[in-house]
């Protein structure tokens, strides 16, 4: 048996190789997307488990490197970077990938122009406003940035030159409050414009609307009549005093420093011709608490010399003990509570200045440091005859 062969069109065979064609270029474009690491691999130099790119002033070359960071990495290529060349990812980033682009921006020089000042900086940025951060020069919004190219390449040493056009500083008593303004306005009804001050029929402005503006200028605007105004103002903050005896007096320190807190107080005013002529408190709001200081202060009486002389104190003064006795009086009262007026011994119970024993001798308030002297100026005089024989008593036996 033989089958009859069908001869088909010379057009269905060529159709037929332009669709084997088409899917062909299809094909080795779909796997060029999908394994372009495998290309690069093989026109990268070096040996390694992973791929770098370095993409430098619209270059490009790849490399292969077990370098565990992208500094080590750049140190096998002798690429180094100077203070304010600018890389991405950072220097210190890991691999642990296998394929990484890595983009370096070279510094280049830059003038700046801000009026009468002129510097020239050094910046790996393309963007003015980031050139001027860099430079550690303050902007303001209404200011105006552009990089244009130098008019005198060979003076300025570079060819990029920033100017800065600062906007005009304007001062307004806004309805009472004193506010700076930054505008690139040319006349006060364009800066009113600009910063969206619509003047109702009762208001008032100190200047033509037609005068133009200067660098500086203040001018007021105000509302006839009554109205309100709200002002931010300061809570101050409470002390809380902490006493030591141990620290002589006058000694002082803050434990804890306080801050003030802030509070928005709404008056009612009343205007005329611009000018305040009564105002009323009618609301108060507190939006930060203040808080406390504490200090802690000395309360330790004055030491006065043994001979009996020295500088009177408030309990001694206040006590029945005579002044030629107070230089023995201080030496027992130190020996015995370190003149703290509540001092108690744990073990006996002996209290106060005195440190009587036991407590109750003293009578009412026995802590009350005039009760306490008192009662030892009278024990001390009964048993001992003066205070000096108190004292040699106590330097002898170690009590009185």
């Amino acid at each position: 048996m033989w089958s009859k062969k069908v001869l088909q069109p010379i057009y269905f065979y060529r159709k037929r190789i332009t669709i084997v064609a088409f899917i062909t270029i299809l094909s080795l474009l779909f796997l060029n997307l999908i394994t372009p690491t495998k290309i690069n691999s093989a026109v990268a130099s070096g040996n390694g488990d992973k791929l770098l790119t370095i993409f430098e002033d619209g270059k490009r070359f790849s490399f292969k490197t077990s370098a565990k960071t992208v500094r080590e990495a750049l140190a096998e290529q002798k690429i180094s970077l100077e203070e304010h060349d600018h890389i991405e990812p950072s220097l210190n980033d890991e691999l642990d990938g296998v394929e990484y682009n890595i983009n370096i921006y070279r510094a280049m020089p830059v003038i700046i122009k801000d009026n009468n000042y002129k510097v020239k900086v050094l910046s790996s940025s393309k963007v003015a406003s980031k050139i001027v951060s860099d430079a550690g020069i303050k902007l303001y919004d209404e200011d105006k940035v552009e990089l244009i190219p130098s008019t005198n390449p060979a003076e300025d040493g570079t060819s990029t030159v920033l100017n800065i056009t600062r906007a005009k500083l304007v001062k307004v008593d806004l309805y009472g409050k004193e506010t700076e303004f930054r505008t690139r306005a040319a006349t006060v009804a364009d800066f009113l414009k600009e910063k969206n001050i619509k003047l109702e029929e009762q208001d008032g402005i100190s200047v033509e609307k037609t005068e133009k503006i200067s660098n500086g200028q203040h001018f007021r605007i105000w509302r006839n009549g009554k109205q309100t105004i709200t002002n931010e103002e300061d809570v101050d903050f409470e002390v809380e005093k902490i006493k030591d005896s141990e620290k002589e007096a006058g000694y002082k320190q803050v434990k804890e420093a306080g801050e003030k807190g802030k509070k928005t107080v709404t008056y009612e005013i009343e205007m005329q011709n611009g000018k305040e002529v009564s105002r009323k408190k009618i609301n108060e709001s507190q939006t930060k608490a203040p808080k406390k200081q504490i200090e802690v202060v000395g309360f330790k009486q004055a030491n006065l010399s043994y001979t009996g002389g020295g500088n009177k104190t408030e309990w001694l003064s206040a006590s029945n003990i005579p002044q030629s006795e107070w230089g023995y009086a201080d030496w027992l009262v130190s020996k015995e509570s370190g003149w703290n007026p509540n001092s108690t011994n744990r073990s006996s119970g002996a209290c106060g200045l005195a440190q009587a024993l036991p407590c109750s001798k003293v009578g009412a308030d026995p802590y009350n440091p005039v009760n306490s002297l008192n009662w030892m100026n009278n024990y001390v005089m009964r048993r001992y005859g003066s205070w000096a024989n108190a004292v040699n008593h106590s330097k002898t036996k170690g009590w009185y």
